[in-house]
């Protein structure tokens, strides 16, 4: 029996208990991906090859795998946390400028805004989005949280669906012309808040009267004013009657023309509109501008049937400048940027890589790898495309560590530790007996 079997023996057990301890040691590591000891025998070959009676000479560490299997996704209620639930690898930038892949989510920002690894030394890669955010599918950038104001967005249309009860009472303008500040001259009312190119709020007041069994009249005001800022009642420089624009219904209660000036189609569009403050009863223009093609009332969704008269909340896409309160990101890794003023939008998208050959990645601590020859080249797209898994928000993917298989392993690895031992023990005490022999 030759000393160098048991010695490799023991070799090999050697390093089945440190893979093991590592992976021991790594139980609670975020993206932790365990390791395999695997080993091969060994047989001395001649030219002609191994002999029909050859005995082995021992075993060696043929590799130290890596187990990519998905380790289970938990809630971290972190921001920024980002768990994969399937293929891929978070790709980061180290501060030398060479890329990394982890498992780990775990990020933050510093304080420029990028985002970082937990140690705040390797930055997050992705796709940049534009102004209006849009994701611009280009090369790989960091990743940053933009957290200035967004800018506000004036007006450019109203659309609502809404009813005007049958039953309502006829008002005759003749002995009741329409005065915003007399209930009685009008039947009801819709408000709707449009926004200057400043961000300031304006209240836009709809009108209507019901003048025939199947004709209403729609006056808009902007601030209790007409839209040019003169106003509706009174007398003298300054005034104006507001404009009427005709609703006329068929017998059914359906919608069948609408009429008057600014009217195309179903569609009132209000231009001219000089935004303005009041202030104790007297109206002055606050200097900001409004859209300037007008601002396109949709009035084709309002039926006259005999129930109460409702209207569904308005859709508008102006607003006002807006502070950033947090932070989506969805499964497709697009981050979306919330707003004091109820927007959101997207400012960025978290790339994924892949590899023909995960087996073949270095490495490289922290809970990185890094690409060689073996793995191949990564493959970069967006998380849910291809083979690649989707985020998962605020969420950490845990170490995939079997605890139980580890500490049989571990046993298991102790006592092939002691039978090698023993043979080497054997060894010597039939080494001292032939000596002692002779």
């Amino acid at each position: 029996m030759s000393f160098n079997i048991g010695l490799s023996g023991l070799y090999a057990a050697n390093k089945q208990l440190d893979v093991t301890g590592n992976n021991i040691a790594n139980v609670a590591t975020t993206g932790f991906k365990s390791s395999r000891a695997e080993f091969a025998d060994i047989y001395a070959a001649s030219k002609l090859g191994t002999g029909q009676n050859s005995i082995g000479n021992g075993v060696n560490l043929a590799a130290v795998s890596q187990q990519f299997t998905q380790g289970d996704v938990n809630n971290s209620g972190g921001i920024l946390d980002m768990a994969i639930q399937g293929g891929g690898f978070f790709v980061q930038k180290a501060s030398d400028g060479s890329l990394e892949y982890t498992r780990s989510g775990a990020f933050r920002a510093d304080k420029d805004g990028y985002i970082t690894n937990n140690t705040g030394t390797s930055r997050l890669q992705g796709y940049a989005a534009d102004a209006d955010g849009n994701i611009i599918k280009g090369g790989l950038t960091d990743l940053q949280l933009n957290l200035s104001n967004l800018p506000p967005k004036a007006s450019t249309k109203v659309d609502s669906t809404s009813n005007l009860n049958s039953s309502e009472a006829v008002i005759n303008q003749t002995t009741k012309p329409f005065d915003p500040s007399d209930t009685s001259t009008f039947t009801t009312q819709y408000s709707t808040t449009l926004y200057d190119n400043q961000g300031n709020a304006h209240p836009m007041v709809q009108y209507l009267v019901k003048t025939d069994s199947n004709v209403w009249k729609s006056y808009t005001l902007i601030d209790g004013r007409n839209p040019d800022g003169t106003l509706p009642t009174g007398t003298g420089a300054g005034t104006a009657p507001p404009a009427a624009t005709t609703l006329t219904f068929d017998g059914s209660g359906k919608l069948t023309s609408v009429a008057g000036t600014g009217v195309t189609g179903n569609t009132l569009t209000i231009t001219g509109w000089v935004p303005g403050t009041v202030t104790n009863g007297v109206w002055k223009a606050n200097g900001a501008t409004a859209n300037p093609t007008g601002i396109a009332i949709n009035m084709g969704n309002i039926t006259q049937y005999n129930s109460a008269t409702y209207r569904n909340p308005p859709t508008t896409d102006g607003y006002a400048t807006g502070q950033i309160t947090g932070l989506k990101i969805d499964g497709s890794g697009v981050l979306f940027a919330t707003f004091s003023n109820q927007q959101s939008k997207a400012i960025g998208q978290i790339s994924l890589a892949s590899f023909n050959n995960e087996q073949g990645l270095q490495p490289a601590g922290g809970t990185t790898w890094r690409e060689t020859f073996a793995s191949g080249q990564p493959g970069y797209d967006t998380p849910q495309a291809g083979t690649l898994g989707s985020i998962v928000a605020n969420s950490l993917e845990n170490s995939n560590v079997n605890l139980t298989n580890e500490l049989v392993d571990l046993i298991k690895a102790q006592s092939n530790y002691q039978a090698n031992a023993k043979t080497i023990s054997t060894q010597s005490t039939i080494m001292q007996t032939i000596i002692q022999m002779t």
